[in-house]
C-alpha cells in the first residue's frame, strides 16, 4: 500500500557505521555561511563537533609555530627576534581561516613575503628553500583548503594568480645558491584550490537540488489536493443537481397537481422554482470552469466530455469487488444489507470511492495479497474497512514502488467532506489497513469548519504520503 515504508525496520549498527564516511564526505562538501565555522560544524549537535575546526587549526598552529622559529634560527641563521616575529605572523592567522579565510590569506601572504625579503639577508641561504620555506608552504596549503571550501571560483582564481605573481616578483631578488619554491607553491596551491573548489561546487549544487525538490514536493502536494477537490466538486454537482432538478419540477408542477391554490401560494412555488433554476445555473457555470481548467492542464484543449452516467455508490461495491477478483486479486466482501439505502448521497459516493482507492492501492503495491472489504452501518454511521495482507510471494512484481499521492489525499478529502474519520497504516504482518467512519448525519453545525475553505488553510499533514 501507499505508506507501508513506515514499517521498515531500523538500520542496523553495521550499516550505520558503513555510512559514517559518506556522511563525513557530505559534511566536507557542504558550504558554510559567512562568519561560521567551515562545513556544517556550526549546526552540529555536540559541542566538541562545533569546536572541531578550531581544534584542527590550533593543532597546526601549535605544530608550525615552534618549528618555523627553530628552522629560521638554526638553518637560515636568522636573528631570534625576526625568527619569532615571522613565526607568529606566518602561523597565528591560521586560526582566523576557520571563519574568515580570505582575510587570513592576505595576512599570511604578506607575512610570507616579508619573510622572503628578510631571508635574503640571512647568514646561511645556500642550499635552502626560498622564497617560501617548507613550513610556510604547509601553512599556505592548509589556508588553500579553507579558501576552496568557502569562497567562489572567481575568488579562488584570483588568489591563485596573486600567489604566482608574488612569487614571480620575488624571483627577481633570488639569492645565489638557493632552491626556488615559486613553481612548487604555485602548482600545489592551484591543485588544492581546484579540488576543494570542486567539492564546494558539488555541495552548492546538491543544496540547490534539495531546495528545488522540496519546492516541487510542496507544489505537487498542493496540486494533488486541488485536483482531488475539483473531482469531488464535480461528483457532488451530479448529486445535488438531481435534487435541485426535482425541486424545480415539483415547484413548477404544483399549480397543476394541486388546483385551487391561492395566488400567494402559487407565487411562492414560482419563486422556489426560480431560485432552484438559478442555483443550478450557478453550479453549472462553476463546474464548467473546473472542467476546463483540468482539461487545459491535462492536454491543452477543452474537455471533450463523455456520456453522462450515474454516480456509483455502496450498491455497486459488489461489482467493484468482482472486477478486482477477475483481475486476479483475492478479495472477500462483507456488505451489510440496507447500507446503500441508509446512506445519504455524499456518504454513499464517498464509501464507494474509498473502497475503490484502497483496492487500487492493493493491486498496485501488494499484488496477490488476501484482502477483506467490509461495509457496515448503524443508526449513526457507515463503517468502511479494507484490510490486506502482504503481497503473495508467487505473484507478479508490484506495479508501483511509489505513488503519486492521490490515494490518501482523496480518502482524506472525502472523509473530511462527510465530517468523518479516517485511519490508515501498516500492519505488523506487512499488510495495510484502511478504516473510514462516515456519519449518516452531520455531527456539528459549526460554520467555522467549512470544507469549502481555502485549501491552503487546512490541507492534510500527510499530503506527501506515498500513495497512488
Amino acid at each position: 500500500m501507499s505508506d507501508r515504508d513506515e514499517a521498515r525496520p531500523r538500520t542496523p549498527a553495521p550499516a550505520k557505521a558503513a555510512r559514517a564516511p559518506v556522511r563525513f564526505t557530505v559534511v566536507l562538501r557542504t558550504p558554510a555561511r559567512a562568519a561560521e565555522p567551515l562545513f556544517v560544524f556550526a549546526q552540529a549537535p555536540k559541542a566538541w563537533q562545533r569546536r572541531l575546526p578550531y581544534i584542527v587549526a590550533g593543532i597546526f598552529v601549535l605544530s608550525l609555530l615552534p618549528t618555523t622559529i627553530s628552522v629560521l634560527t638554526n638553518d637560515y641563521k636568522v636573528g631570534g627576534g625576526w625568527a619569532g616575529a615571522l613565526g607568529v605572523a606566518q602561523t597565528l592567522p591560521l586560526l582566523l581561516a576557520v571563519t574568515r579565510p580570505l582575510l587570513a590569506w592576505a595576512l599570511i601572504l604578506f607575512a610570507d613575503t616579508v619573510g622572503a625579503v628578510v631571508l635574503t639577508h640571512a647568514d646561511k641561504m645556500a642550499g635552502h628553500a626560498w622564497p617560501w620555506t617548507p613550513m610556510a608552504i604547509v601553512g599556505y596549503l592548509l589556508l588553500m583548503i579553507c579558501l576552496g571550501l568557502r569562497e567562489s571560483i572567481r575568488t579562488l582564481i584570483g588568489v591563485w594568480l596573486v600567489t604566482g605573481a608574488v612569487g614571480v616578483v620575488l624571483g627577481f631578488f633570488e639569492p645565489d645558491g638557493v632552491t626556488t619554491t615559486v613553481a612548487l607553491l604555485f602548482v600545489l596551491s592551484g591543485s588544492f584550490l581546484a579540488v576543494t573548489g570542486a567539492l564546494r561546487g558539488i555541495g552548492d549544487a546538491q543544496q540547490r537540488i534539495a531546495e528545488q525538490e522540496s519546492i516541487s514536493e510542496a507544489e505537487r502536494a498542493r496540486r494533488t489536493l486541488l485536483e482531488e477537490r475539483a473531482r469531488i466538486a464535480r461528483e457532488l454537482h451530479d448529486v445535488v443537481a438531481h435534487h435541485m432538478s426535482v425541486i424545480t419540477v415539483q415547484a413548477d408542477s404544483a399549480p397543476y397537481r394541486l388546483p385551487g391554490m391561492p395566488e400567494p401560494v402559487q407565487e411562492e412555488f414560482a419563486a422556489i422554482a426560480a431560485s432552484a433554476r438559478e442555483s443550478l445555473a450557478e453550479m453549472r457555470r462553476l463546474l464548467t470552469v473546473l472542467r476546463s481548467d483540468q482539461a487545459n492542464g491535462r492536454n491543452g484543449t477543452a474537455e471533450s466530455g463523455g456520456a453522462p452516467a450515474p454516480q456509483p455508490g455502496i450498491g455497486r461495491i459488489q461489482q467493484l469487488v468482482e472486477a478486482t477478483v477477475r483481475a486476479g486479486q483475492p478479495v472477500e466482501l462483507s456488505l451489510a444489507a440496507g447500507a446503500a439505502q441508509a446512506a445519504p448521497p455524499a456518504v454513499d459516493l464517498s464509501a464507494y470511492r474509498i473502497v475503490q482507492e484502497a483496492l487500487a492501492n492493493v493491486v498496485r503495491h501488494a499484488p496477490g495479497a488476501e484482502t477483506r472489504v467490509s461495509v457496515t452501518h448503524d443508526a449513526e454511521e457507515v463503517l468502511v474497512l479494507v484490510v490486506n495482507g502482504p503481497a503473495a510471494r508467487d505473484s507478479v512484481v508490484a506495479l508501483e514502488s511509489s505513488g503519486t499521492g492521490h490515494g490518501l489525499v482523496g480518502m482524506q478529502e472525502r472523509v473530511r467532506l462527510t465530517r468523518g474519520t479516517l485511519d490508515t497504516g501498516p500492519l505488523p504482518d506487512g499488510g495495510f489497513r484502511v478504516a473510514a467512519r462516515l456519519p449518516l448525519h452531520d455531527p456539528t453545525d459549526d460554520p467555522t469548519d467549512d470544507p469549502t475553505d481555502d485549501p491552503t488553510d487546512d490541507a492534510p499533514n500527510d499530503l506527501t504520503e506515498d500513495s497512488s
